[in-house]
């Protein structure tokens, strides 16, 4: 039920942290994985021969999700690479932070984060609907900051928020063709993007770990099972939806 035989997946943000770990989930699970990246080529390197190393096939794409006409960067090299095959799964993994209250975020770093956010999903997922088949599977990485209160990164949660709705209304958009649309929510996760206060300070491992019901900080790996249902046949009945992965936080 959850192999991904013959299917082809493109996951962004896959050259490190959470994106870095679906990739080589899926392709673990039979899926070819084109394995976007922005600047960081010789990460991305590193994933795809992770992916090779254990009898998989990957491919890496750039583009630089916060530029203008991003989308069609990336998808026109996706196509190219693809010649002809459709593109059974996208996962719209990539991300920044916007830490700091309302006082503290600057519009440009406000634009940025939505535009990397928030944008980028938007436009990569509707020029890649020209690659999706009927049955097809699209999986965007929001954030549990949606359901738990955090104004210390106000910005970086609208972002999300603005995920959450996006993944709503195109489900049911996407319905009739038999496309489900789906959200999994991380909680704090040990990745680059939180290791300037993470890594190293044993006190705030300690405070991100009694958020969690579970009582650790999540890994990346801790992403890649909810990912894998919905990527599967075993989820073909689940749309619309946000699944919530942060290990049980603040309830």
């Amino acid at each position: 039920m959850f192999t991904l035989s013959g299917k082809t997946a493109l996951v962004t943000g896959a050259s490190r942290g959470i994106g870095r770990a679906i990739a080589v989930e899926m392709a673990g699970a039979g899926a070819r994985v084109a394995v976007h990246y922005n600047a960081n080529a010789q990460a991305a390197k590193e994933t795809v021969a992770a992916i090779e190393a254990a009898g998989g096939s990957a491919f890496s794409v750039q583009a630089d999700l916060a530029e203008p006409g991003a989308a069609d960067t990336l998808i026109d090299a996706l196509a190219s690479e693809l010649r002809g095959d459709p593109l059974d799964i996208l996962v719209n993994n990539a991300g920044i932070g916007a830490p700091g209250g309302i006082g503290a975020v600057s519009e440009a770093d406000y634009d940025r984060v939505f535009a990397v956010n928030t944008k980028s999903p938007f436009f990569i997922t509707r020029r890649a609907l020209e690659l999706i088949p009927d049955g097809g599977r699209i999986i965007n990485i929001g954030s549990g900051v949606t359901r738990i209160a955090f104004p210390e990164g106000i910005a970086y949660a609208m972002a999300k928020g603005a995920v959450d709705t996006f993944t709503l209304a195109l489900a049911a958009e996407l319905g009739p063709r038999g496309i489900t649309v789906n959200t999994v929510a991380p909680g704090i996760v040990d990745t680059d993007i939180n290791a300037s206060w993470l890594r190293g300070n044993a006190e705030a491992q300690a405070a991100a770990a009694s958020r969690s019901a579970l009582g650790r900080v999540g890994r990346p790996q801790d992403l890649t099972g909810p990912v894998l249902f919905l990527a599967s046949a075993a989820g073909r009945w689940t749309t619309g939806q946000v699944i919530d992965a942060t290990g049980g936080s603040h309830l």
